[in-house]
């Protein structure tokens, strides 16, 4: 049966119960990283992955907390055994990104351990493949659309210049005759609710309950940047989604929240309702 194993489920804030986004995608033939935030690496080693056997990573977009062990997860699959190349799969800017990474950030570290290690048998290559919206891409026993979602777009302060290179992907995963959908960060939008059509899973960010919402910042945020309690239940409703899981969430010192951010979207979903934590993982 395919699953997912949410291995990250923080932000980009400092979290001592959460890392940064990362998800690990089996479809029974395969495992796909979905993201690669704080943490992917020792997440991959928790759930048991095939780190060696990894070929496939998709990227949601490029905000740190998002692609901030990409480094960590290329280096190590290779330290690890794999000797086939890489993809990487993300919105368009993911090729400059993974360039500067080898030939700019780590090209001291990476020269240094393809020759001054010579036992690991040589470097094995990274590819990369930017995706547009309405674009699809497959693998062993899977198959995923690239879906455009509103992440901060809205927000007044950001420039047009800067909007005309910023792009934002949720996925939508079919894999044996089910649907498992992860929108990435995002609010409410048009290509949200393709995403999420009839998903037997959705996966969404749900940064905080709607009584968390205690200033203007915050407010801005649940408007713009990242979807909350007072949404999400009404959006998988409306999709007609078939089981939510809550990802994406804002730092506590505690766990006192969960209870009112579950009641919370419970009042507009009705179906299957998780909130997860690090290492939670749902079969599909």
């Amino acid at each position: 049966m395919p699953s997912v194993t949410f291995m990250g489920t923080g932000g980009p804030r400092r979290d001592p119960h959460r890392r940064a986004t990362s998800l690990l995608l089996r479809s029974g033939q395969e495992e796909v990283l979905i993201d690669s935030g704080r943490g992917a690496l020792l997440g991959l080693g928790e759930a048991r992955a095939n780190i060696a056997g990894l070929r496939r990573i998709l990227l949601t977009h490029h905000h740190f907390d998002h692609i901030g062990d990409l480094y960590d997860v290329i280096l190590n699959s290779w330290l690890e055994g794999r000797r086939h190349p890489l993809l990487i799969e993300g919105p368009p800017g993911t090729k400059g990104i993974v360039d500067a990474l080898l030939n700019h950030v780590y090209d001291r570290d990476l020269t240094w351990r393809s020759l001054g290690e010579p036992a690991h048998g040589g470097w094995a290559p990274v590819e990369v493949r930017e995706i547009c919206a309405g674009e699809a891409t497959s693998g062993a026993g899977w198959r995923a659309t690239a879906h455009e979602m509103s992440h901060g777009h809205g927000l007044p302060t950001l420039t047009p210049a800067f909007l005309s290179r910023w792009f934002c992907h949720g996925y939508r995963f079919e894999v044996a005759g089910r649907v498992f959908a992860f929108t990435g960060d995002t609010v409410d939008c048009p290509g949200l609710r393709k995403l999420a059509a009839g998903a037997d899973v959705l996966a969404i960010c749900c940064y905080a309950a709607s009584s968390e919402l205690t200033s203007e910042h915050f407010r801005v945020l649940a408007r713009h940047t990242l979807a909350c309690g007072d949404t999400v239940g009404k959006i998988a409703t409306a999709c007609g989604v078939k089981q939510l899981v809550l990802t994406h969430h804002k730092p506590r010192p505690d766990d006192a929240w969960q209870a009112a951010l579950l009641e919370e979207v419970a009042r507009d979903f009705s179906g299957p309702l998780s909130l997860a934590t690090d290492g939670f993982e749902v079969a599909f």
